[in-house]
């Protein structure tokens, strides 16, 4: 699939989680997203491979993007995930973590997604399925 630059208009302020593990969205548009990360050490379980949260964390942003396309940086979307299934299938060989996702349907409140994790090699370490609620006001606590 051929995606358009993204529109450095429709980049929101980064989320304290994005700044600390340093992930960036990089496509964005109707149903789609892609979210990528660089591989470093602070990211390794105690055996030295990609914990498997990152895997999930990837997964779920971007799934939680694809829905949430609007076009419009004053009319933004959010989304809560409600059910989150991953399937660890390999593991990465390169450098770049790259989880890409598309909304595959739903209706008003909620949509489903579906998304893969890869590397710049191509090799697939895990995909995810998911269920997500869109937001209309502010989350309490």
């Amino acid at each position: 699939m051929s995606q358009t630059p993204l529109s450095p208009s429709l980049l929101e302020p980064p989320s304290g989680l994005q700044t600390h593990l340093g992930f960036e969205l990089t496509e964005w548009s109707r149903d789609h997203a892609r979210v990528e990360l660089d591989f470093a050490p602070h990211l390794h379980n105690r055996q030295g491979l990609l914990h498997g949260g990152i895997h999930a964390l990837m997964l779920d942003t971007a799934m939680g993007y694809a829905g949430c396309y609007t076009g419009d940086p004053e009319r933004k979307q959010d989304a809560l995930t409600l059910s989150l299934t991953v399937n660890y299938i390999g593991q990465l060989q390169g450098k770049r973590i790259i989880a890409t996702a598309k909304r595959t349907g739903g209706g008003r409140r909620t949509y489903f997604a579906e998304a893969t994790v890869t590397d710049e090699t191509g090799a697939i370490a895990a995909s995810a399925t998911g269920v997500f609620r869109y937001r209309s006001g502010p989350l309490t606590a």
